[in-house]
């Protein structure tokens, strides 16, 4: 039924159109269609949107709105304090730690739509516009991030109004040097990586302007930055936790396979990455760049400049340094560019094809169902069927896994996964202890994240008492990877001690608690009896925080 709707909304913009192109006085519908086009967007992302946390990330975040603390990923450093700061505010609202993400989602998504229409009608006309407009609508990718609770259609809304204040800074606007700078410094505090992928846009579009005026501007950025970075800081608990736990994440992670330490194979397959997402975000319309190859190009030099800035150091980052699959919202940095110039070549192509009218309109039709089937279908992990499938599986393991052994009893062991991992497990069975498979190699030592009550610590020695059993928590089903995975995790335990129950779909792996140190050496130990210090003040502190008069806490 909605996507009948979205179809008549875009049967709608094309009719109009077409008329408006018949009848140049129709200006009162140019002025309604940016409000559409932005009531298109809202209404497919919240027909669609996602009704449980869908990512790894996602569940951060979640966290974090109760408590702010990068050092055990809540959320996961660099921090995202703004991000964090107005999930909380929605949260307020709707009572919905998912929902209120993507409600910010959503609206993230109807003020880039806005930007890219505007811009493009600035760089090549309204035709331009529209193409770009609707190439946004139907983005498969960008389609999926405004459903979900990730900060990557935020980052897109952010990336579109910095560079659109930057043009016009760099068309000689200098009245808009200090709101440039004050949006770059806030598109910082929503994802930090935006400072190094947008400020040199900011830094080359202050050129043209008056030494007061750059000095202006950078101070603007410097205060902005400074107003929430501080608040950041002390909320981490000082300099020395906050970028210890940062630095910890990147040995971890982003560092292993840069072009420094890695081969070139590597960034050929990174870039090759890129280009197949740059295909799964636009779909049938990403062919719209072939009309480069067909005529010279007559944009002015002075905007491919511009692009090239604004793209360059994301691309470079994503190529050589760090990017995976399953984190493509990255490149929404880059929607609005990307939309803008796939919208000027479909624009040209459009003119140059000799069909009638009806066929072109029949064309861009059947370009939109396609997009619209890849984002709705198709297998990858952002697909609508993917985000249902999840939901369906998670409500299973939800009722079925507490049948399997009360909290008091069982402790969950679970996998640092995207998708129905360590994260997912602690936050929907909260009233279970739930530790994360493998230990971590920090600073100070080999470490574990454990959570109970949605609230996250890092031991350097986990009880096993006075659970009895462990259950390992599903990983996603039908998966080959995830099923070798967890047979090489089986591995390492006695098979005669461990028990598989089938149900749901979900294979169960559950086992004494006296087999935890062979997953765990340097973390788990498996005490006679008493509850280990650490835990109880855990659980203490909790019960504080849930019950401040007393009440409830046993």
């Amino acid at each position: 039924m909605v996507i009948a709707v979205l179809l008549r909304v875009l049967v709608s913009i094309m009719s109009g159109w077409y008329l408006s192109c018949c009848l140049p006085d129709m200006i009162w519908w140019r002025k309604l269609e940016p409000l559409l086009l932005a009531c298109a967007v809202a209404v497919s992302r919240f027909a669609f949107r996602s009704h449980d946390l869908y990512d790894l990330d996602s569940v951060n975040f979640a966290l974090a709105m109760e408590r702010f603390d990068p050092r055990v990923h809540q959320p996961h450093p660099p921090g995202y304090f703004l991000y964090v700061t107005l999930g909380r505010v929605l949260n307020w609202a709707v009572h919905d730690a998912n929902l209120a993400l993507v409600i910010l989602s959503i609206a993230a998504s109807c003020g880039t739509i806005l930007v890219i229409y505007r811009l493009a009608i600035e760089w090549f006309g309204l035709s331009e516009s529209r193409f770009a407009s609707i190439l946004f609508l139907c983005s498969p990718i960008g389609w999926f991030h405004g459903i979900v609770a990730l900060t990557y259609s935020v980052e897109a809304f952010f990336s579109a109004l910095v560079g659109y204040l930057c043009w016009r800074v760099n068309c000689g606007n200098q009245a808009w040097v200090v709101s440039a700078g004050i949006i770059l410094g806030i598109s910082a505090g929503i994802r930090p990586s935006s400072l190094l992928f947008l400020g040199p846009i900011y830094l080359y579009s202050l050129r043209n302007a008056g030494p007061k005026r750059r000095l202006a501007g950078i101070a603007a950025l410097v205060v902005t930055l400074t107003a929430w970075g501080l608040p950041m800081i002390s909320a981490s608990g000082g300099f020395a936790v906050y970028f210890g736990a940062l630095a910890s994440l990147w040995r971890m992670v982003p560092s292993k396979n840069t072009v420094f330490n890695s081969s070139p194979a590597t960034s050929i397959a990174r870039a090759c990455t890129i280009v197949f997402i740059y295909l799964l975000s636009f779909g049938a319309a990403s062919l719209a760049a072939l009309a480069v190859l067909k005529r010279r190009a007559p944009a002015d030099a002075e905007k491919k400049h511009f692009t090239i800035v604004w793209v360059a150091p994301a691309l470079c980052f994503f190529t050589f340094i760090f990017l995976q699959f399953v984190n493509s919202g990255y490149l929404l940095l880059l929607t609005a560019p990307a939309c803008i110039w796939l919208g000027f070549w479909a624009s040209q192509l459009y003119r140059d094809c000799r069909w009638a009218m009806p066929f072109k309109l029949a064309v861009i039709a059947a370009c939109v169902t396609i997009n619209i089937l890849i984002f709705l279908e198709s297998p990858f992990y952002f697909s609508y069927r993917s985000v249902r499938q999840f939901e369906a599986q998670l409500e299973d393991i939800r009722k079925i896994l507490p049948q399997l052994g009360a909290a008091d009893e069982t402790l969950i062991v679970s996998f640092d996964s995207h998708f129905l991992g360590y994260r997912h497990a602690g936050y929907y069975l909260p009233d279970y202890l739930n530790i994360e498979y493998p230990e971590v190699n920090l600073g100070e030592g080999a470490r574990v994240f454990a959570m109970r009550h949605r609230d996250t610590r890092l031991f350097a020695e986990v009880p096993a008492t006075p659970y009895s059993r462990f259950v390992f928590f599903p990983l996603p089903g039908g998966d080959p990877t995830y099923d070798k995975y967890l047979a090489s995790v089986k591995r390492r335990l006695p098979d005669s001690r461990l028990r598989t129950i089938r149900a749901g779909g979900h294979d169960y792996v559950t086992g004494p608690t006296a087999l935890l140190p062979l997953l765990f050496p340097g973390s788990v130990k498996v005490q006679e009896q008493g509850v280990y210090p650490s835990l109880h003040s855990w659980t203490s502190d909790v019960n504080r925080r849930e019950h401040p008069s007393g009440e409830g806490t046993p």
